[in-house]
């Protein structure tokens, strides 16, 4: 069912199988989120090795006669400010799914919020007044006021939702093109806004055909 901002139920809806309701493959979702975690990892990481270090090469003290270790250059790694032995050296951590299991995976984490009853599709939100105070009666007549929720927009929505919801703590967002299955993997629930969901339906079936 659409619902509207009270709560109330505005008109029937029918969610369609071939997306919301797929035998979800836990392998693909675990690979999936594996990749989506590596490819946001920077890389940028560095430490200078002793060839490296700004450091004076005359030798510390003299070789013999103080009863001490004998060492060299002040860059070695045992000194501080000296080299760092097998330290971090930027590269790259991305990973590659192909087109069809990115789909796949997403499909498969709608399925799994479809299954536990933790998709919803809203109207009515372009009749709120921009205020925080409204988006969080709007939640909690939805009955989620409590939890990670998932608002996905069409595309021309983002700028009024975001200033209606970006102080709830709670609330993340996302336009429906760029959906993907870590982002309802992390919600507790996903709300479609109505254009928001006919829109994915119209973008997601056009890509495969």
């Amino acid at each position: 069912m659409v619902k509207d901002v009270s709560g109330k139920e505005i008109e029937p809806l029918e969610l369609p199988q071939d997306i919301f309701g797929i035998t979800a493959s836990d392998k693909l979702l675990a690979q999936y989120v594996r990749v989506y975690l590596a490819n946001q990892r920077q890389g940028t990481a560095h430490t200078k090795t002793r060839a490296e270090v700004n450091a004076t090469t005359k030798k510390v003290y003299k070789q013999k006669g103080t009863g001490r270790a004998r060492h060299g250059a002040r860059s070695a790694s045992l000194f501080v400010g000296g080299g760092v032995t097998h330290g971090p050296k930027p590269r790259s951590f991305s990973l590659k799914l192909n087109k069809k299991q990115r789909a796949k995976a997403l499909y498969c984490s709608l399925s799994l919020k479809a299954h536990d009853s933790m998709i919803q599709v809203l109207g009515g939100l372009e009749g709120l007044d921009g205020k925080t105070k409204a988006a969080g009666n709007a939640l909690k007549n939805l009955g989620l006021n409590t939890g990670k929720t998932l608002i996905v927009y069409a595309p021309g929505e983002g700028a009024h939702l975001r200033k209606q919801f970006s102080n709830i703590k709670t609330l993340s967002s996302s336009q429906d093109r760029l959906l993907n299955a870590y982002k309802v993997l992390r919600a507790d629930t996903v709300v479609f806004t109505r254009s928001g969901f006919q829109d994915f339906l119209t973008f997601r079936r056009g890509k495969t055909e």
